[in-house]
């Protein structure tokens, strides 16, 4: 369920859920929810089932229960749009949490902090942490080493007989590592991987590390 990772002598830990765990800080970095999507969606007629909205919040829960975090830091996207019944269910759910709560905003975020504010969620443009920088959008500084969100990473995998079939990751680069989308309904970006990059893929219940340079070899020859 969850796959460690050393990152400049701090401990993290990747969750099937797309969730990443910082040990030293017992902090639970979690990006791009998106909240209130699918009542969006559904509003206008989109064909998305209703108990989807249920289980954004249900796979929140099984992820705080399992990491015990004393900070929450939705790392930006935290609601798709406007106010709609989904925000009920998200003062209900916050109302619950013992832990501290982060918001770092986005560009989906357009409620305004005030709202958050009246439940005790602090909101921010960035947070920077003993040498880690956290941002929604994704962001080289130099000295730093950057968690962000945003894009929905994702990495395609091909078989033998060209079948494929594309996963959400944790996508790391040397200074850098963008979080999967946590949401149901958010849609991923087929990231192109290099030879100094890791890709560590969600398979349900599990985390993978990806063998970036079979997935080169495999692209090459597919052409």
């Amino acid at each position: 369920m969850t796959y460690p990772i050393q990152i400049n002598g701090h401990n993290f830990a990747m969750h099937a859920s797309g969730v990443l765990f910082w040990e030293e800080q017992s902090m639970l970095l979690i990006s791009d929810v998106h909240l209130g999507k699918v009542s969006h969606f559904r509003k206008f007629g989109a064909a998305v089932p209703q108990q989807a909205v249920q289980k954004n919040f249900d796979v929140l829960n099984e992820s705080v229960a399992f990491f015990k975090p004393r900070t929450i830091v939705f790392m930006g996207d935290l609601f798709h749009s406007s106010l709609n019944k989904e925000w009920a269910l998200f003062e209900e759910w916050s109302a619950k949490i013992t832990a501290k709560l982060v918001l770092v905003s986005g560009n989906h975020d357009i409620i305004s902090p005030l709202r958050y504010e009246d439940l005790g969620i602090a909101v921010v443009s960035e947070l920077d942490l003993q040498g880690f920088l956290l941002t929604h959008h994704p962001a080289e500084r130099e000295g730093w080493f950057n968690f962000a969100g945003h894009i929905h990473p994702a990495i395609k995998l091909t078989g033998l007989g060209r079948q494929s079939v594309r996963l959400p990751c944790f996508f790391k680069t040397k200074n850098q590592m963008i979080l999967p989308a946590f949401g149901e309904f958010t849609g991923t970006f087929t990231m192109q991987p290099t030879d100094d990059c890791e890709a560590y893929a969600l398979l349900g219940d599990s985390v993978l590390k990806v063998p970036i340079k079979e997935v080169k070899k495999r692209r090459r020859s597919a052409r």
